[in-house]
């Protein structure tokens, strides 16, 4: 590996770290200005999780390609673009007049802001030592913390002060000079013999992942019939299974079959999934809830959400004690039930509930959702060998964005379910208000199902957590 010069090294660390805070930022941003936007779009509030689906699923189907792109047309090609694609779905985000206008153009931005980590990586992995990788890692990783922090404030002020096309526009200056710095920057890697693309695969596996997610999408939103989501979701479902016995059977599948005989890797990747399906649909459900049945304006939300974001930062210099001492699977299991717990205990808040008792809601939530990222994250990576580290991480980065997007579409799918059991009881604003508790203790009960898939974890394995991937 030829090794740039540290003046270089240090520009490429900055040029990905604003990469990966344009993404990051971008995933957060957009949900507190869900209500504005419906009101300008002539839409319910209630039906807007396809803007935040069309983006995390579009990522989730980009991903797993990242790597292939990189090799085969070089990173400092793929990054611009994906800057490019990025800056162009934002300006036509900005730009939409109707709700499928701007589910598009966020598919536009989802296929840039997919990109942007995985090639930047890859290219770091290529243009530091060993030695230097680690804290270069931990640099890159800040602001995927700061992203988070500053989106849902940010975006609520955005509204107040201006408009939520502003939420989009701020993204052109930013990528216009990492265009810039990309061209000057950012080293031409690829791999001289790139391998090929397992094609056949890739189409069975996005179908899948697209398939399942519009099924349950459709129940929400699309106004699919019964039936036609019924057979959407088989196909689905169905097309992922194809995949997994495409891969059995050819030489260079996308994800190696060798990936699912380490058991952590399997046990990581289903609570990934299965968990993260109630708490991703927070960062969507608590916003929508505070302006639509509380009265919050979008600044006061989003501010709010700062509770969720500091917890989070801060839990995670006791997360590695936690698990050294307890283990994983005592951890997993019991923060897992935590998670699950305080996530149904927004069933409980009113417009009367003191802002105090509030915000110590939000911030035990974000204090133990951190801490089950942490875990979750490290037991999954821990046991890949060099080999299978890449393949690994683009699987696990895959998996993350697709529990994100699922987890966004079946919370909005049981919010109108809800909807419906409770419209005409009482006031609107009651009805609506009951409709997001029992959603919230829906989901909560569904997070509470996969503390069961962590109890399969060795129980006295206290391995060192310290591989925390960036984007939790």
């Amino acid at each position: 590996m030829t090794q740039a010069p540290v003046t270089v090294r240090k520009s490429l660390l900055w040029l990905i770290a604003v990469g990966f805070f344009m993404q990051t930022l971008d995933s957060t941003i957009v949900n507190t200005a869900l209500p504005a936007m419906a009101h300008s779009l002539g839409e319910s509030p209630l039906r807007m999780q396809s803007v935040v689906v069309a983006y995390s699923l579009t990522m989730a189907m980009l991903i797993p390609i990242s790597g292939w792109m990189a090799d085969r047309f070089g990173t400092r090609r793929v990054f611009f673009s994906a800057i490019v694609l990025f800056v162009l779905g934002s300006i036509l985000c900005a730009l939409s007049v109707s709700l499928p206008m701007l589910v598009a153009s966020r598919v536009v931005q989802g296929a840039g802001g997919a990109l942007l980590m995985p090639v930047g990586r890859i290219a770091l992995l290529r243009s530091v030592s060993r030695e230097e990788f680690l804290p270069a890692m931990s640099l890159v990783a800040v602001p995927g913390l700061i992203g988070p922090l500053l989106g849902p404030p940010l975006g609520g002020w955005l509204v107040d002060w201006a408009s939520w096309h502003w939420i989009f526009l701020i993204n052109v200056p930013v990528g216009l000079a990492g265009c810039l710095a990309t061209l000057r920057f950012m080293p031409d890697l690829r791999s001289p013999v790139p391998h090929r693309l397992d094609a056949a695969g890739y189409a069975l596996l996005a179908f899948g992942m697209v398939g399942t997610s519009l099924a349950l999408d459709g129940m929400a939103e699309l106004g699919l019939r019964q039936v036609s989501v019924l057979v959407l979701l088989v196909f689905g479902l169905a097309s992922i299974v194809a995949y997994w016995l495409h891969a059995a059977r050819v030489s260079a599948p996308l994800f190696s079959p060798a990936l699912f005989k380490i058991q952590t890797l399997n046990i990581g990747l289903l609570g990934n999934l299965f968990s993260r399906l109630g708490s991703s649909c927070m960062p969507f459900l608590v916003p929508l809830m505070l302006q639509v049945s509380m009265g919050y304006a979008p600044s006061q939300a989003g501010v709010m959400m700062l509770p969720i974001a500091i917890a989070g930062i801060a839990m995670k210099r006791v997360a590695t004690p936690l698990i050294r001492r307890w283990g994983y699977r005592r951890v997993l299991v019991s923060n897992t039930v935590l998670v699950g717990l305080t996530i149904a205990s927004f069933s409980l808040m009113t417009p009367e509930q003191p802002i105090a008792l509030r915000v110590l809601q939000l911030f035990f939530f974000g204090a133990v959702n951190s801490l089950q990222f942490t875990a979750m994250n490290t037991i999954t990576l821990r046991d890949l060998d060099a080999n299978l580290a890449s393949s690994g991480s683009s699987l696990f980065s895959m998996v993350q964005m697709l529990a994100m997007s699922m987890g966004v579409a079946a919370a909005a799918s049981v919010l109108t379910a809800f909807a419906d059991v409770f419209a005409g009881g009482g006031t609107p604003s009651l009805g609506t208000l009951h409709t997001f508790q029992a959603t919230f203790a829906t989901m909560g009960i569904v997070t509470l199902a996969s503390a069961i898939i962590f109890w399969n974890l060795p129980p006295d394995d206290r391995g060192a957590a310290s591989v925390e991937t960036p984007a939790s």
